[in-house]
């Protein structure tokens, strides 16, 4: 059996998802993050976007969060999200939506909706977006 790490997964409402895993994949401010057992401890920011979880069977569960904290300890590894999310739970349409109400802001100067707020959801649809892609990819269409 392969080596694995204690991992949670957990937003300011719920905690998404708690178990044994053998990797954990993520998005750092400074790139991308690969977590195995006896990596080195870590506090990192996460930016918006997809958490791959391959628990210790092997199997891939996908996570979006919004932003938050990763930090490894030496037996585990805990995600504090703003939003985290299943990616089977993520809505494309609204998404979708999202997305293309911050380009027009962003396109319309004047606008009710400030530029910050504008780029903020602009970013977070598209990271909802590519957990979609990502979970899409996994399951083979």
């Amino acid at each position: 059996m392969a080596a694995t790490i204690s991992c949670h997964v957990v937003s300011a409402e719920e905690e998404i998802y708690s178990g044994e895993v053998q990797m954990v994949s993520a998005t750092g401010s400074l790139g991308e993050l690969g977590i195995l057992p006896g990596h080195t401890p870590l506090l990192s920011p996460l930016i918006p976007g997809p958490v791959i979880l391959r628990n210790a069977e092997g199997e891939e569960e996908i996570v979006y969060v919004s932003g938050g904290m990763l930090e490894v300890q030496a037996k585990e590894v805990i995600i504090l999200a703003d939003t985290a999310i299943r990616a089977h739970d993520v809505d494309e349409a609204a998404a979708l939506e999202a997305q293309k109400q911050a380009e027009h802001a962003l396109a319309n100067q004047s606008s009710e909706m400030d530029y910050s707020t504008a780029m903020i959801m602009f970013a977070e649809a598209a990271a909802q977006l590519r957990t979609l892609q990502a979970l899409k990819k996994k399951l083979g269409g």
